[in-house]
């Protein structure tokens, strides 16, 4: 939406740099685990490493096995909220994002409506959620019992309402370090041991996302959740807010006392897992991904890890991992001058005494460049 007042106007390289200190991407943070899950309300986990790459390009000191722990210990879990992805949370956020983005979960439905003729969807809930609460059961299990119900029902359309209708927990050991296991899921209040709560007003969130991915227009916090209708909230604390525009003329909102950095500030390389939030948060990414990169980053269904150069995506890397060596390679989009290389070689190196086997040998490849 085009701002209506002169507002100071943000380049975009000083969006990105603002972005990166958000995303605790410019410097190492000295934070907890929980409390980097907490801050960046969330971690994309569509699969089961992501959590670990992205808090290990983030925190200084991180160990995988802290993130495993907080998931034993039932403080973090993995749960569908944004865009209909499996996210890595706090308990406190299973609590709140999930009611918060439930609308868009009821949206997805309607797409699922010709599979789920003649189901009762109450009726539904009701079955789905005895059977998980029972014990925890595997997506193909739900599935089956509830075609028990509804024979002439499309079975993906039935797990897809169950995990639409309920917030369904991937419980442990799925997602732990290096031990991960089948999916089987069960409610949140039964995981957490704790009742559901009250749908909250946006706005809080409106304040964490800005925290953590700001600054930002309506239209990039509603790409991050998925709803519409986020404009009152936003007018509704505007007296509280600084407002800028982009170099297009949005207008964009942000907290008054939120790092913005020259935007010259240097950008160390980092790496980053597959569809990580930095990547996929906002309307407009040309604060991070130049347009000649948005389409070089997956192939069909299959998405690649990438690494920051200068603040800005600038390639792919990928993990392989024997009994005897870990392999890291490094594929850059475009040419890298000498300095470049030697500082994702630094990097690389930081991220792999973190992420490698412990007393496995590790090699880092700076592939071809493209181009």
């Amino acid at each position: 939406m085009a701002s209506k007042t002169t507002n100071p106007v943000l380049s975009t390289r000083a969006l990105g740099r603002a972005t990166l200190a958000r995303q605790l991407l410019l410097a190492p943070a000295a934070m907890s685990a929980e409390d980097a899950v907490s801050h960046l309300l969330g971690l994309q986990a569509q699969n089961t490493k992501p959590p670990y790459y992205a808090l290990a390009a983030r925190l200084d000191g991180f160990r995988p096995e802290e993130l495993s722990a907080l998931m034993e210990a039932r403080a973090i879990g993995r749960i569908v909220t944004m865009r209909s992805t499996i996210h890595t949370h706090t308990a406190d956020d299973v609590f709140t994002l999930r009611p918060l983005v439930q609308a868009a979960r009821d949206r997805e439905l309607g797409i699922f409506r010709k599979g789920l003729t003649g189901v009762a969807l109450d009726r539904l809930a009701v079955l789905a959620r005895e059977l998980v609460e029972e014990r925890p059961r595997t997506p193909k299990e739900i599935r089956e019992a509830l075609l028990v119900e509804w024979p002439d029902a499309d079975p993906q359309a039935l797990s897809v309402a169950a995990r639409c209708l309920l917030p369904l927990v991937q419980v442990t050991p799925r997602g732990l370090w290096r031990r991960s296991g089948q999916v089987r899921l069960t409610t949140a209040e039964t995981w957490f041991g704790r009742p559901a709560g009250i749908v909250p007003a946006p706005d809080d969130t409106v304040l964490r996302y800005l925290a953590a991915f700001g600054p930002a227009s309506v239209k990039d916090m509603q790409t991050w959740c998925g709803l519409t209708r986020l404009r009152d909230a936003f007018e509704r604390l505007r007296p509280r807010l600084l407002t800028f525009q982009d170099e297009h003329g949005t207008e964009l909102f942000d907290l008054p006392d939120a790092p913005r950095p020259d935007e010259d500030t240097p950008a160390p390389p980092r790496f980053l897992p597959e569809f990580d939030n930095l990547l996929l948060s906002h309307a407009d990414r040309g604060r991070v991904v130049p347009a000649d990169a948005r389409s070089r980053t997956w192939k069909g269904n299959q998405a690649y890890c990438v690494f920051l150069l200068d603040g800005l995506l600038a390639g792919l890397w990928r993990l392989e991992e024997t009994e005897q060596r870990t392999t890291m390679t490094i594929q850059p989009f475009g040419r890298t001058s000498r300095a470049q290389r030697a500082e994702l070689t630094q990097e690389a190196e930081r991220m792999l005494k973190v992420m490698a086997r412990q007393g496995i040998p590790y090699d880092i490849v700076l592939g071809r460049v493209e181009g």
